[in-house]
């Protein structure tokens, strides 16, 4: 099982002539995702990587019952990439690009309520499920297929999070890589609500960073609601309040947003806390153990790494 992505998903590129976009769907096409359309405007009846290629996005649903997208359209141009697959009402919608305005974003976030279609992202890695599809830009030799679910808000650290699992022979049901920026479509309580319904799915990492307040609602949800353990680290410990880290959400203002405050509320409410980024692995191996959900599959190590 998964969640949202599986080998029977049709995926378009949106911007898929960029130099990026054509990069990563010939990573993707070679990890075996069904890429069945691009789009981009003035370009169709060309092909990209043997992608047939259409001007808008209708067309391409219309051509190919393409029902997920992923867009690689430049900043200026990607809220408009995305108020487009929404119209189209595609199931699933994963935007890559970051540097998009929070202006922009927060007129999609009101022009998306009671629409059909899920974002994920904007400036994130993307989803995949292990050996059927890969949408985004993650390095998919790194990736298993198992039962452990993995989300966070950085790219980087869900790849050291499958990498450390891969490596103990533990594979993953999906990962959801949701973004760093402060106004974005799926959160964290969307994913794990998700994991929770999926029988597959034995227990969670979840991987988040100073800034806002989504992981302390997070928290509480899984106190109140998951029935599966829960892994948790939140990075930048050691950043100074007022200066962005890395992501436009990762900012602690007003003194919330702490990694302090984040992790005593993800405790209080059961989560087991990893200390180390190098160790997410190994503590979830130990929270199996520990709740009786290890199994002999585990113990074979993957040969992809």
């Amino acid at each position: 099982m998964s969640i949202w992505v599986n080998q029977e998903t049709k995926v378009m590129v949106q911007g898929i002539t960029g130099k990026t976009a054509l990069y990563h769907t010939k990573q993707m096409l070679e990890y075996g995702t069904k890429i069945v359309a691009g789009v981009t405007p003035g370009k169709e009846g060309t092909f990209a990587e043997g992608v047939p290629v259409f001007n808008t996005v209708d067309k391409a649903k219309e051509e190919t019952g393409a029902n997920v997208s992923v867009i690689y359209v430049p900043a200026k141009f990607a809220a408009d990439a995305i108020l487009e697959a929404v119209d189209a009402e595609l199931e699933l919608v994963i935007c890559i690009t970051e540097h998009i305005p929070i202006k922009d974003m927060v007129i999609v976030k009101r022009y998306m309520e009671g629409k059909k279609t899920r974002l994920i992202g904007p400036n994130c890695p993307g989803i995949i499920t292990p050996d059927e599809c890969k949408i985004g830009i993650m390095p998919g030799y790194i990736h298993k297929k198992g039962r452990i679910g993995v989300v966070s808000r950085s790219g980087t650290l869900t790849y050291e999070a499958v990498h450390q699992l891969t490596q103990r022979g533990v594979g993953q049901s999906s990962a959801v890589g949701i973004g760093g920026d402060p106004v974005n479509g799926t959160n964290f309580i969307d994913v794990l609500k998700a994991f929770n319904e999926d029988e597959n799915t034995d227990a969670v990492i979840m991987i988040g960073e100073i800034g806002g307040n989504e992981e302390e609602k997070a928290a509480h949800w899984v106190k109140e609601n998951m029935k599966k353990p829960v892994v948790g680290f939140i990075s930048g410990k050691t950043a100074p309040a007022g200066k962005r880290m890395g992501h436009a959400g990762a900012i602690i203002a007003g003194g919330k947003g702490t990694a302090d405050e984040k992790i005593r509320v993800m405790e209080s409410c059961g989560i087991s806390i990893v200390d180390e980024p190098t160790t997410m692995g190994e503590t979830l191996v130990k929270v199996l153990k520990e709740n009786n959900l290890w199994r002999s599959e585990y113990e074979v190590r993957s040969e992809k790494i």
